[in-house]
Order: C-alpha cells, then sequence, then structure tokens
C-alpha cells in the first residue's frame, strides 16, 4: 500500500531539516534561503513498531520488516502560490499527488535564521498556506462547473453528483472552510475524493519548536493545537533540530541523547504515528523463522482485504484466516501455546481485523 504525506510550509519554517531527519539523509539541502528545495525529495520510512521486535524474539525471526510510509519534501510555499507566485503551480501540483498533507509550523524564534513575511507568527504562517490551497481549489472547481452543469442538465447521473459535491465544496471554500471540514456520506465519498481538492485532504499540523521546547511544546506550538482543533486537523509538536542530530547517531548514542534531553523518544516517531494514524490506517504482523513484518492496513478491512496486501491472489482464493491477539502470542509466547490454549481463532471473510492481529491466511 503506497501512502505518500506532503510535508509543506513556507519557507525557512524546517520543512528540509525535518525531511532529512525522517530519511536519515542530508538527501534535501538545507540551507537558510527560500527555495532551496527545488524538486520535490521523496523518502520512505518505517513505521515504528516496537511490537515487531517483541514478535521476531518470541519467534526467532531472522528478519524484521516494519510498515512504511512516503513522505515528500515540497518546495517552499509563499503568498501568491495559487496564482504561480514563487514555485506555486509545481508546488500545488505535487501536494495533489500525495494522500495527506503535513503543514509545517515554525514555532521557534532564532535571530539567524530568516522569515519570509519578517516575523514569528505560526497561525498566520498556517493561514497563508490553506488560502493558497483553498484559492487554487476555488479556481479549479469553477473552471470544472462549468461544463459539468450543461452535461448535468443534459440529464447525466455522473455529472448531477459530481455537480452537488462541487457546489457542497464550493459552499465551504467561500465560507473560508478547507473542504475537509465538509460532511460527505459514504455513497458519495468515491466521486469526492476523485474532485483531488487539496484541502480535502487529510491534515496534520505540525509545531517545530526549539530544543527546550521539544517535549511539551510551547506557546506558539499551543496556538497550532488551537488552529488544527478547530480547522478539522491533528497536530503533533516536534522539534526538527533535535531529531536531525538523532538521526546521524546509532541506537546507543540516541538513547543517551534523548535521556540527557529528558524525551521519552524522537518527535519524529510521534509525527510518523500521527500521519499513519491520521490516514486510517493500523498495522496487523506475520511471523515465523524466516521474518516477522507489519502490514498496513486500513480500519475496517475485512480478512480478505488484509490478505491481498500480501498478494492479490490471496485476497481471491481467501478460504480462512487464522488469526492471535498480539497479547495473547505475547503472554502465550508463540503460535503453538496459543493453539494449545484456544487463543488461535478460525476467521471467516466477515471478520474485521484489529490492530495488532497475528495472521496467517489459507486460500485456494
Amino acid at each position: 500500500m503506497a501512502l505518500k504525506v506532503a510535508i509543506v510550509g513556507l519557507p525557512n519554517v524546517g520543512k528540509s531539516t525535518l525531511f532529512n531527519a525522517l530519511t536519515k539523509t542530508a538527501a534535501a539541502q538545507a540551507a537558510n534561503y527560500p527555495f532551496c528545495t527545488i524538486e520535490p525529495n521523496t523518502g520512505d520510512v518505517a513505521v515504528p513498531e516496537p511490537r515487531l521486535k517483541v514478535l521476531a524474539e518470541i519467534a526467532g525471526s531472522k528478519e524484521i520488516i516494519p510498515s512504511r510510509i512516503t513522505f515528500v519534501d515540497i518546495a517552499g510555499l509563499v503568498r501568491g502560490a495559487s496564482k504561480g507566485e514563487g514555485l506555486g503551480n509545481q508546488f500545488l501540483a505535487n501536494i495533489r499527488d500525495c494522500d495527506a498533507i503535513a503543514f509545517v509550523a515554525r514555532c521557534f524564534v532564532d535571530d539567524d535564521i530568516t522569515h519570509v513575511e519578517d516575523r514569528i507568527d505560526p497561525v498566520s504562517d498556517l493561514e497563508i498556506i490553506e488560502t493558497e490551497l483553498m484559492l487554487a481549489d476555488l479556481e479549479s472547481l469553477e473552471r470544472r462547473r462549468v461544463q459539468m452543469e450543461k452535461r448535468a442538465k443534459a440529464g447525466d447521473k455522473e455529472s448531477q453528483l459530481n455537480l452537488k459535491l462541487v457546489d457542497l465544496a464550493l459552499t465551504q471554500l467561500n465560507a473560508g472552510k478547507p473542504a475537509r471540514t465538509a460532511e460527505i456520506s459514504k455513497e458519495d465519498r468515491k466521486a469526492w475524493d476523485m474532485l483531488q481538492l487539496l484541502t480535502a485532504l487529510p491534515a496534520l499540523y505540525v509545531s517545530n519548536v526549539d530544543e527546550n521546547s521539544a517535549d511539551e511544546g510551547n506557546e506558539l506550538s499551543d496556538l497550532v493545537a488551537a488552529r488544527a482543533a478547530k480547522d478539522g486537523a491533528n497536530s503533533v509538536v516536534i522539534s526538527a533540530k533535535i531529531d536531525s542530530e538523532l538521526a546521524v547517531l546509532d541506537e546507543a548514542e540516541q538513547l543517551e541523547f534523548l535521556e540527557t534531553l529528558g524525551l521519552a523518544e524522537p518527535g519524529l516517531n510521534r509525527l510518523i504515528r500521527e500521519a499513519y494514524s491520521l490516514l486510517g490506517l493500523q498495522s496487523y504482523f506475520t511471523v515465523g523463522p524466516k521474518e516477522a513484518r507489519a502490514w498496513t492496513i486500513h480500519v475496517g478491512d475485512t480478512a480478505p482485504q488484509a490478505a491481498g496486501v500480501i498478494h492479490t491472489d490471496f485476497e481471491k482464493g481467501f478460504i480462512r484466516a487464522e488469526t492471535i491477539a498480539y497479547d495473547d502470542y505475547v503472554a502465550l509466547r508463540g503460535e503453538a501455546k496459543a493453539r494449545e490454549a484456544g487463543k488461535l481463532r478460525a476467521e471467516g471473510k466477515s471478520y474485521v481485523v484489529k490492530d495488532g492481529d497475528v495472521m496467517n491466511f489459507l486460500f485456494s
């Protein structure tokens, strides 16, 4: 399951520093001037999953394979991007290809790092970004609506449905609200997604704070959290500077560094998990002597759908799933004892997979 999250923000808010830390590379040039990121840098990162290590130790697995999620570092946006200012057109096209947006807001003061608006106001930064995305959506919808209305009047059923959704989106946007705040029925969700609205993408507000605020945030990040709640978005606090330093250390050095800072884990772990959750995702596991592996599925997926993530033939020929809850697998130290204790269940096509299920599929 290929999933992409766009890292978006004004220039010099810490996007590329964050991206470098996420991917543990210096692929994105982090420099103190606008537009240092010209092409979108893409990094495929592991979803932090401590349960995998536990399962691997019990099963004696030779390899651990976590779920993964892709982050895209996109060129800094400026006021007027929807009209092509800065790298606006390229910026918007790159976002449209993603499944969610992580808005990075600058919540630190540093006179050595310039701000494109000559002030530190993270909420205003977010408003600039959201406004540009809303303007881009408005222009796109108004342009498409003309032809859509003609086809709808001619009796085209699909156009009639789409026109209803376009008008709903226009109502939201003209009221200054992102499209994600609209209430969409389950039946209309597919057609709504086909509109490819930038402001309909799930949003995560990332407060990039100074080192001393990495644990609980600060007054600026509190403002961002309040704004996220208002906009129907999630929020997370991170210090991109700390995490970029952590990224080049080995595991033992990371733990020591975190301890000196009074942090339980890297901020990146929270960010990745929050992005994973934002997309409505969860993991199930397959475990054996060769590998312990996490597989990504949507919350609410059934056993055949989960099997299909491994291979489409598994879903087509699904017979049943042998399932053990993670806690039972760990408490009973593996599949054999879980089976003896009656904790291994045979589940059919209607079974809704739970986060952390350890599964084995039988198929024809």
